[in-house]
């Protein structure tokens, strides 16, 4: 494990004040750094992250005519009295999706008699439409679906709902397909511009987008406030792990404050009973993220881990009976520790299989076995790609015997790591699978069990040509240098002022040097029945030299034998435990005590210029500007050699590529050559790159599919003359020859934007192994 110590930055001293002013308990200077390092540094942005009374959220019509065909669809459906399906997903984000549908749609269309919910069985039916479940809904009558969190891709499930005279509103946030699918609507975020505010919402905010259009366009009609939807909106948002930036921020703010509302009502006094005795059987108060990330959000996610079906989640999160509630709260609880003692037990299964492996020249990690519980796999997965560094792919296999000329298939998921654009990778393997769906860092997948090696093989193959040998050393970075004296409420206090946390702003990692640990001792937690379940936690005493005071702290998953004897360094966050009611650390990763000096002095050398005009920034020699971005990590690593040498610092300013298809820059260089040839001209080798945009390996091969239209490149000095003769009639060698060229610049595609988006942490890992 290999890790990271952010730089500190010269931060001004007025905004230190302003953070001050939201911290008057302590000097706001842990905080202030953390929000300089993530690019809020002025009173104004400061502002507008900490209230969002002083954001102005987007209004669902910037969804364009989208949105107006979807509320069209709807009025009429309540003019004429149809039959309306919500159809959901069985993850947080989808359950909480359908529940916001639930309560918002309820309030123009009779429940259980207009509207019912439909979710996906985890176990036995994938994520998104299915031909059997649309069958049901046509055979009782329903005429109109609208999917959430689910179905921008299903074509062929939408087509068939459309013979049966079913029309299809889809809200979702997932991956596009090539082409707008034939629905009534589709309202996806990923159609908007990336800078857009609406552009990062999960499920559930798309489907309170809709639900918002309709209060907008009918607001005599609703008997509750459209506001009563935030508490869920915060807990899909959270709990799907989507970057909390513009709206999504805003939208988590507000929930979060509703939800912490609705805890402190009596519990005949509440909206949502069982999300008030869920908290309690977590012991969270609703206040945190954190309550969601690992309280709610887990819990509800287990559910369909274990049972498959997760459709009582839904009353679960709208009920107002009580008794019916505390019911449904405690049988999701038990869910949740089995789901902790299946992982658990799949997780060693899977370590005993991977010391057989030799992680030195695997690339994606590929297990597989008939005994595994698939709907831990994804969480395992996740775990082994933190720990090795390298995207992690479990699959559970059918055992037994199968029907004469019946294949067996093997399902699982997939995890990535290290920036590893996943869902491409798998992708591009996807003539060896039966199903496959996700997005770049998780994804769940389905294969013929005879095609395993195979993928195995192509996968492996195909990353290390993409990655040009990278090294796959899992890293963890930290944030900020404290003490244990710096520990306790101040901090706490200080730190939860960049909450709600999420991607984009993740938990504050606090690195704590020179520590040692005592009183440490480990137990297995135990259900609501008093039944231990395989699941470890360790509680421990930090100490350093700094105080005489120690500070408790918890260690999930891990033994007390784990934790080093004498001086170590270790990686934490810090957090308050509502059920002791004390503050304490969480440990990240431990270490024996290592000197991170020359390595934070190594990446203090790199600056994260890129997508920024590089004249707003006092530029010397000390500075190695690069403003090409690279196909590979060798240009990387050649370029860290360079400013090493020269003892300069390494500015990355390139830009975010602005790419053509393949297609269109082959279509491109036909065109030149054909513009040389007839004006007799002479061009240089920097001229076509510079104008296609590509590699100079890249141009060699579109030379070599040139010759076979019946051009012919000669050099001339530095430039080069490019004539035509006569077509060559040679097919087969054409179409091989333009191919590869395509390949080729689809393949440096990828590789310029996976360098404009890579985190800077990963460059600067780069520096400590050049």
């Amino acid at each position: 494990m290999q890790w990271i110590l952010l730089e500190t930055e010269q931060i001004t001293e007025c905004f230190i004040q302003a953070v001050k002013q939201y911290t008057p308990l302590s000097s706001g200077i842990f905080a202030a750094q953390l929000l300089w390092q993530r690019g809020i540094k002025t009173e104004l942005e400061l502002a507008s992250f900490v209230n969002f009374q002083s954001y102005q959220a987007a209004s669902p019509f910037e969804f364009g005519q989208e949105i107006h065909l979807a509320v069209k669809r709807l009025k009429k459906a309540a003019i004429s009295g149809e039959k309306i399906a919500i159809w959901g997903d069985f993850d947080a984000d989808g359950i909480t999706s359908t529940a916001v549908l639930w309560d918002g749609l309820g309030q123009f269309f009779i429940q259980h008699e207009q509207l019912t919910y439909y979710i996906p069985n985890r176990l036995t039916e994938s994520h998104g439409l299915n031909l059997a479940g649309i069958d049901n809904l046509a055979q009782q009558g329903y005429k109109l679906i609208v999917t959430c969190d689910t179905g921008s891709t299903n074509i062929d499930e939408i087509i068939y709902a459309q013979k049966l005279g079913i029309d299809i509103i889809v809200t979702d946030h997932h991956t596009l397909p090539a082409e707008r699918p034939p629905v009534t609507a589709i309202i996806n975020p990923r159609y908007l511009p990336k800078e857009h505010p609406l552009f990062h919402l999960s499920g559930v905010a798309v489907a309170y987008k809709l639900v918002e259009a309709l209060y907008e366009t009918l607001p005599d009609v609703p008997q509750h406030s459209l506001e009563d939807l935030l508490d869920l909106v915060a807990v899909g948002l959270i709990a799907d792990l989507v970057q909390l930036s513009g709206d999504c921020r805003y939208l988590a703010q507000v929930g979060i404050e509703r939800l912490q509302a609705e805890y402190k009502k009596p519990v005949v006094e509440r909206r949502r009973p069982g999300v008030g005795r869920l908290l309690e059987l977590c012991q969270k108060s609703g206040d945190r993220p954190t309550d969601i990330s690992f309280g709610l959000g887990p819990r509800i996610n287990a559910v369909s881990r274990i049972h498959g079906d997760a459709s009582f989640c839904v009353e679960l999160l709208t009920s107002r009976d009580i008794q019916r509630c505390q019911q449904l709260a405690e049988e999701t609880e038990l869910a949740n520790t089995r789901r902790k003692s299946l992982q658990k037990d799949v997780q060693n299964q899977v370590l005993k299989k991977l010391s057989q492996l030799d992680l030195s020249t695997t690339s994606v990690i590929v297990l597989e076995d008939p005994q595994w519980a698939n709907g831990v796999l994804g969480l395992v997965a996740g775990q082994v790609a933190q720990e090795t560094g390298r995207p992690t792919i479990l699959l559970s296999t059918e055992s037994g015997e199968n029907e004469a000329n019946k294949p067996k298939f093997a399902r699982g998921s997939a995890r990535s790591i290290n920036g590893v654009d996943l869902y491409q990778l798998v992708n591009e393997q996807s003539h060896l699978l039966h199903r496959f769906g996700g997005h770049p860092f998780a994804a769940g997948l389905s294969l013929p069990v005879e095609n395993i090696p195979l993928f195995t093989d192509a996968i492996n193959q195909k990353l290390r040509q993409s990655l040009g040998g990278i090294n796959l050393t899992p890293t963890v970075q930290a944030d900020v240098v404290v003490t244990v004296a710096d520990l306790g409420k101040e901090l706490f206090l200080e730190l939860k002022l960049l909450e709600p946390c999420g991607m984009g702003n993740p938990v504050p990692k606090l690195l704590i040097k020179n520590c040692w640990f005592e009183n440490a001792w480990h137990r297995n937690q135990q259900d609501l029945k008093g039944k231990k379940i395989q699941y470890i936690k360790t509680e421990f005493d930090m100490r350093d030299d700094s105080t005489k005071n120690p500070f408790p702290g918890i260690w999930w998953g891990h033994y007390k034998e784990e934790l080093p004897i004498g001086k170590c360094d270790c990686i934490a966050e810090i957090d308050f435990n509502s059920f002791k009611k004390r503050y304490e650390i969480r440990l990240i990763a431990v270490r024996p005590c290592a000197d991170l000096e020359v390595q934070t002095e190594k990446s203090a050398m790199i600056l994260d210029w890129r997508n920024q005009e590089v004249s707003e920034f006092d530029v010397d020699n000390s500075i190695l500007i690069i403003k090409d971005c690279p196909t590979s990590w060798n240009d990387v690593r050649a370029w860290l050699r360079k400013s090493i040498y020269h003892q300069q610092k390494l500015a990355i300013a390139w830009s975010k590529p602005d790419n053509k298809t393949p297609q269109e820059i082959w279509l491109t260089l036909v065109g030149i050559a054909k513009y040389l040839n007839r004006k007799n001209n002479l061009v240089t080798r920097v001229q076509l790159l510079e104008k296609l945009g590509i590699s100079d390996p890249s141009l060699y091969l579109g030379f070599q599919a040139l010759k076979y239209l019946g051009f012919t490149i000669e050099s001339q000095d530095r430039y080069l003359q490019i004539t035509w003769n006569e077509f060559i009639s040679d097919d087969i060698n054409m179409n091989h020859a333009i191919n590869q060229f395509l390949a080729a610049v689809t393949e440096e595609q990828f590789q310029k934007e996976y360098f404009a988006t890579v985190p800077i942490s990963i460059i600067q890992g780069m520096a400590f192994n050049v």
